[in-house]
């Protein structure tokens, strides 16, 4: 078995999801969170992954995993098949936002989401003293990166209103996997690194 990523918002998202559910994980890397999920949680897993290095790792993890292109799609899925589909630090990676964000909630009952938010108070000093923040949300520099999507807490919740999705739940995290103790979306916008949503569609 290859090595094994646990990152803080793993917890998290294992803590919204019952034994025994059915998961599917988009853009699953190495498959680390279907591993731990599974061995945490007794989780049916399934990954999509477009990497052929990604791809092996996450075979040798054990993890039943189909490769694909997001982007493309999740046609090879019915309707409301899984429980919980996951999209992991991956939302700012992808050019079709919406429509994942739909075919997410089609095969699913509900989707789940974390994301670096460019809003942390670092990112935005950063970039005030004239650099593109480097830091462990934001792994990578501006040449190298495949983030191709820079946005907010605030950004997301809008863009959740807009297409009708109702937010169960939120976890905002600052750069150490600590939770941001605030009611109000501005101080969680300013104060956190990485934020964790669970979503459904409105009734």
């Amino acid at each position: 078995m290859t090595h094994i990523q646990n990152r803080p918002d793993f917890d998290v998202i294992a803590g919204w999801i019952e034994p025994g559910d059915k998961v599917l994980d988009l853009g699953c890397g190495d498959g680390s969170l279907l591993r731990h999920l599974i061995d945490n949680r007794g989780v049916r897993g399934w990954g999509v992954e477009i990497d052929d290095d990604n791809v092996l790792a996450a075979i040798k993890n054990g993890i039943n995993i189909i490769q694909g292109n997001l982007e493309k799609g999740l046609d090879e899925f019915a309707d409301q098949t899984f429980d919980h589909v996951v999209l992991s630090r991956t939302l700012q990676t992808v050019h079709h936002t919406e429509a994942i964000l739909r075919e997410m909630l089609r095969v699913g009952r509900e989707a789940v989401l974390s994301f670096p938010n460019f809003a942390y108070w670092k990112n935005l000093r950063s970039v005030l003293d004239g650099r593109m923040p480097v830091s462990e949300d934001l792994p990578y520099q501006w040449y190298d990166s495949p983030n191709v999507r820079f946005f907010t807490l605030l950004d997301f919740e809008a863009l959740c209103r807009q297409m009708g999705f109702l937010i169960r739940e939120r976890k905002v995290l600052d750069e150490h996997g600590e939770a941001v103790d605030s009611d109000d979306a501005r101080d969680l916008n300013f104060l956190g690194s990485l934020a964790v949503y669970r979503l459904t569609q409105q009734l």
